[in-house]
């Protein structure tokens, strides 16, 4: 079920779902009923004890919504809370997990950072909006996701997306134009002194991950985080 799972600081909890875990997505085509299943499912393993991990609807934007008590899932591509679990849905973009610590707690964070969300920088603003939630000592943990050796782009989007992001430039393993979109990840968190402590493998060479370029016609996995009293 759990691809990577870790108590990475006391009562904090990240997590990477496989595909034991089954698709986790309601924009898919699968069952909706089988999907809530297999989400309260996740949410018994990692001992959530009544509480839900929050969605959101991904459309490749730049929106970082703060997560209170409104249910509804946001559309947006980041999310951050003070206490909520969070989950992040992919297959191939990056999915980025985040925590810090305030003054009244722990600050969560979640980012869907496919190649139109690094070109905009959705990472960056996931972490500003943490801080300005008071966020000190923000450490990311970058899950599985589609590598510069696997990810075949035209050269034009390529240099367009390099161009905002330099390290996101990349050659396929067959020798054609790339993007890294891991590397960007890493180098935009890095700017900001955001520690990686985690990055994942590639989602086109794992089998036991989701990945739209290896089948169009498949799931999702998540990037979770969460806490424990």
């Amino acid at each position: 079920m759990f691809w990577w799972r870790n108590e990475v600081r006391p009562g904090l909890w990240v997590a990477f779902t496989d595909t034991d875990a089954g698709n986790l997505a309601l924009h898919v085509g699968d069952d909706p009923d089988e999907v809530l299943v297999r989400r309260a499912r996740l949410e018994s393993a990692a001992g959530l004890g009544g509480r839900r991990f929050q969605y959101m609807s991904q459309v490749h934007g730049t929106t970082v919504s703060f997560i209170g008590d409104d249910p509804e899932p946001p559309t947006a591509d980041a999310m951050v809370s003070t206490g909520q679990p969070l989950a992040v849905m992919v297959a191939d973009c990056v999915p980025v997990v985040l925590a810090g610590e305030s003054a009244e707690g722990s600050v969560l964070a979640v980012a869907h950072a496919g190649r139109p969300g690094v070109a905009s920088g959705i990472v960056p603003a996931t972490v500003r909006e943490m801080r300005q939630r008071g966020a000190e000592g923000i450490t990311a943990w970058i899950g599985p996701s589609i590598c510069g050796q696997c990810y075949e782009v035209p050269g034009e989007l390529r240099a367009e997306v390099a161009a905002a992001v330099p390290e996101s430039w990349a050659v396929t393993s067959w020798g054609t134009p790339a993007l890294d979109l891991p590397a960007g990840v890493r180098a935009q968190l890095g700017a900001l002194g955001v520690a990686v402590d985690y990055s994942g493998e590639c989602t086109r060479e794992s089998p036991g991950l989701f990945s739209y370029r290896r089948r169009q016609q498949t799931g999702r996995f998540a990037g979770l985080v969460w806490t424990h009293d």
